[in-house]
Order: structure tokens, then sequence, then C-alpha cells
């Protein structure tokens, strides 16, 4: 399954819609506005919340969490590196790593060294653009909330591309 993940260029807090290939709303995506680092929420269309992610605050490197319920899914940590940009994730899906090109365009999600999602981010747009192919049989939510964290770490808090 294809999506696409683009954030509103003029908004007080995070806060998109994730489609389909088709162009069909699939997800939305809501961030806390005034909160002490970032917190977002995935919810299915019936606006039942599927995802939670948090920022872990006062780390060296960004840390994320993702949660569904009250039950820790992942904690996503941003590897030191000096070129690509490279993410391990501890989860209870297994071993995951997100491998970057030198650009931070291109990524690649791997579980156990299995590729299972690809992400591209749009060259030239006013706001951030990702295009993500997930593989069949995959948690879809839990996977694009592995971007939304990428997104969050690469360009929303660096201040890149705003």
């Amino acid at each position: 399954m294809k999506y696409l993940v683009r954030e509103r260029i003029f908004s007080f807090a995070d806060r998109f819609n994730i489609q389909d290939e088709d162009g069909s709303d699939k997800f939305q995506v809501e961030g806390q506005l005034f909160s002490l680092g970032d917190k977002l929420r995935i919810y299915d269309l019936d606006g039942r919340e599927l995802i939670y992610i948090e920022q872990q605050i006062w780390r060296l490197l960004p840390e994320y969490n993702i949660y569904r319920g009250d039950r820790l899914l992942a904690r996503v940590k941003k590897e030191l590196t000096l070129f690509k940009p490279r993410f391990t994730i501890e989860s209870q899906y297994g071993d995951f790593t997100i491998d970057g090109d030198v650009f931070a365009h291109d990524f690649t999600i791997l579980n156990n060294g299995r590729p299972i999602a690809w992400v591209s981010k749009k060259w030239f747009s006013l706001s951030d653009t990702y295009y993500v192919e997930i593989l069949e049989g995959e948690d879809h939510a839990f996977i694009l909330s592995l971007v939304i964290v990428l997104d969050q770490v690469l360009y929303d808090e660096s201040g890149n591309n705003r």
C-alpha cells in the first residue's frame, strides 16, 4: 500500500491527513499545541486513537516513544552518524532500523534486516511531503508513526525546510 504524508504548511500545531495513493484520506494526525516536547496522535477516520507519539526531552540525541493505548510499542533513537541519518528502534515487533541516504530524502525501514517500507521525501515542496510504500501484512499505522518521527527529528526540530 502506498501513502502520501503531507503536513499543512500554515497550522499552529501539526495537523494533517495521510492519504492513500488514490487521494482518499486514511488517517488523521494531530499534534498537541503548547507542550514540552512533541506529542502527536494518529487517528482512524472514525476518530479512534491508534497511535500516540511522545518525544523524550532532555536527551543528547532525539528519542521518541510510540504507544498504542497504554502499551509502549517502540522507542526510536537517532544514532550519532556523520553523513547518513540512521535510527534504531526497540520495538514489540522486532528489531527495526531506518536507514537514509546522505541527503536525508530517501529511507528504507527494515525489520530484522528485511526491508518492509520505503520512504521518499519530495525535493521541492512548500510543506514536508513524503511518499511511503508499506508491504502488506505490516502494521501500517505503526510504520507511518515511524515516518512522522523521522520528519520531527530531521525537519521540524532543526528548522530545515521551514
